[in-house]
């Protein structure tokens, strides 16, 4: 079973989640069973934050001097035969996912659950440097997306 442990930073995302943390653990409850870790207990943090935020990351942590929609940070330590494994953080920016800002609220949900995917598959592991590993990856995201979509009205 997956937890995500969300942390808003951002007022923004309040007018447009109101029920944050069940809207994420409600997309996880609903992965492929493969990505579920349905014998374990599996945490991840999400920090919604807004472009500010979110260059400060990236220009600390990956030395890019520019906003980005997602960042992700796996917890590189050797998955062990334990019940309890935290994959790592991931933060999405506010106003990536607000763009258009006329958007819906379905297609804002609709957007956030796919970068959120996105951002999950990177605590996995999975990247897209290589074309190979790209279209794996977004072979990856298109499964647990139609898994999902169901909860995202």
């Amino acid at each position: 079973m997956i937890k995500v442990n969300v942390i808003s930073e951002e007022e923004s995302w309040s007018k447009k989640l109101k029920k944050k943390e069940i809207f994420f653990n409600n997309l996880c409850k609903n992965f492929p069973k493969r990505f579920r870790f349905t014998k374990k207990r599996v945490y991840l943090t999400l920090l919604l934050s807004n472009n500010i935020n979110i260059k400060k990351l990236n220009q600390r942590f990956r030395n890019k001097n520019k906003h980005t929609d997602i960042l992700s940070f796996p917890f590189h330590q050797k998955f062990k035969k334990t019940k309890e494994i935290y994959l790592g953080d991931i933060i999405i920016s506010f106003n990536y996912m607000n763009k258009p800002k006329h958007l819906s609220l379905y297609d804002f949900k609709k957007k956030v659950a796919k970068i959120f995917i996105h951002g999950f598959l990177h605590l996995l592991d999975f990247d897209h440097i290589k074309k190979k590993d790209y279209l794996k990856m977004i072979k990856e995201e298109k499964k647990i997306f139609k898994s999902v979509q169901t909860i995202i009205n």
